[in-house]
This record gives C-alpha cells, sequence and structure tokens, in this order.
C-alpha cells in the first residue's frame, strides 16, 4: 500500500464499515472535496485495494445459518488433482472460503448451509469430484465474532 496516506486509511475504514455511504458523507467525515474524495476512491479502485462493494447477507434468516469448517486432506498431490478439485469446489455455492493450508492439513473449506443433510450432500460431491485421503467437519456452535473487515494502518503512510 506505498503511496496511500492516512487519509485513505480513514475512507477504506468508512467504506469497510458502510459502502452505501455517500461521497458527500465520506468527504464530509475526512475533510475532503467530494471531488478530492471520489478521485482516491478511484484510485483504490484502480489500484486493486477495493476489490469490489458488496451486501452483507444474514444467513440465518436466508436459511443457511449452519457454518461448517471443513478440512480435507488429498488424496494425491498433482497439478491435475489440485485443478480438478479446485473446480469442484468453485461449483460448490454453500463453500464460501477455500484454502490451500501449510501443515497436515491441505485444504480448509467453509460452509454455510441449512443444516446436516445440506452438509451430507456438500460432502458427498466433494468426495465424488476427486479421490480424498480425509475429510472432516466441524461444525460451528456460536459465532463470537465475525467482522469484514481488515485490519488497517493506524497512522503515517504505508
Amino acid at each position: 500500500m506505498y503511496g496511500h496516506d492516512t487519509v485513505d486509511f480513514r475512507i477504506l475504514a468508512l467504506l469497510q464499515e458502510n459502502a452505501a455511504l455517500s461521497l458527500a458523507e465520506i468527504a464530509a467525515t475526512v475533510n475532503l472535496s467530494q471531488n478530492a474524495c471520489w478521485r482516491r476512491i478511484r484510485r483504490l479502485e484502480d489500484d486493486g485495494i477495493i476489490k469490489k462493494r458488496v451486501a452483507l447477507l444474514d444467513a440465518a434468516k436466508l436459511g443457511v445459518g449452519t457454518t461448517v469448517f471443513v478440512t480435507v486432506r488429498a488424496g494425491e498431490h498433482s497439478e491435475g488433482w489440485l485443478e480438478k478439485f479446485t473446480a469442484a469446489v468453485r461449483k460448490i455455492p454453500e463453500i464460501i472460503e477455500f484454502y490451500r493450508m501449510a501443515g497436515d492439513i491441505d485444504y480448509l473449506l467453509k460452509m454455510q448451509v441449512a443444516d446436516i443433510p445440506a452438509y451430507d450432500r456438500v460432502y458427498k460431491a466433494l468426495i465424488r469430484a476427486v479421490p480424498l485421503s480425509d475429510v472432516s467437519g466441524a461444525f460451528a456452535m456460536e459465532e463470537l465474532k465475525h467482522t469484514t473487515a481488515l485490519p488497517l494502518p493506524r497512522s503515517g503512510t504505508a
């Protein structure tokens, strides 16, 4: 984030909290003209720091309030296997996060499903897609913290 200053970080903090704020509200909060604020936001988008603006939905109210963290050990370690596994995972909308890991676990998936039978359907889709050595699901009992906001530098330039 070289070339970005405290004002940029304040804009980012505001947008992380509420991307629906008007340009006038953001500009007034950071003490800039609307034009100057718009140029900064545009630069943050052009630099890829602001990737996109989205609406955050309530999973429980949409009937997918069960969060499952799934650890996977690969059936093999080849580029072809990884491509096939990645393609399969990307086709499953219940899998909302997907990471390749270092250590004992090869992959970590985060799912939002309606219930255990819904998890089982996703599990079966995964094991049909590619050979897996081990798949283990851990069901979240209670969400204690959840944020989409990234930590930002507190002062100066980065």
